[in-house]
């Protein structure tokens, strides 16, 4: 019923855990990415054979948190677009903090060597572009969906 409310062409269930990681095979066939989603003991072979596992972390058993490589911490699968806009956004800003670091370093090396910039303005710009770092990164703290 709930798949048919949804648009699910296919759902299986009450499976058993040899018969889901046979799922996530057959599917992994066909697609380039499969997700499992689960939260008990019986989920955690699926969820390894899967291309991204979600536990559901609440409510999940160790075993299914562990093998997971997302864990909402919601019984709430309504979580899930959350969790992946922000790791969207974390990797953005990971490669925008890359690119600032290592473009500074870039400037600062060959600036102190051939004698632009003292090592104390040195210091001072790369530090600053520490700071610069730091604070692109907290934008994450703003996130909202």
């Amino acid at each position: 019923a709930v798949a048919e409310e949804i648009g699910l062409t296919d759902a299986w269930g009450s499976l058993l855990p040899e018969e889901k990681v046979e799922a996530i095979k057959k599917l992994k066939e066909k697609e380039s990415k499969v997700a499992m989603v689960g939260d008990g003991v019986n989920d955690a072979p699926a969820m390894a054979n899967s291309t991204v596992g979600i536990a559901m972390g609440a409510a999940g058993s160790d075993v299914a948190l562990e093998t997971a490589d997302i864990a909402l911490m919601a019984d709430k699968l309504e979580t899930l677009p959350f969790a992946i806009g922000l790791s969207r956004q974390s990797k953005s800003i990971i490669k925008q903090n890359l690119w600032v670091s290592l473009g500074i370093v870039a400037l600062l090396i060959p600036a102190t060597i051939f004698s632009f910039a003292n090592i104390g303005v040195a210091v001072v710009i790369h530090e600053g572009s520490t700071l610069l770092v730091v604070f692109n990164a907290l934008r994450l703290l703003a996130y909202k969906k």
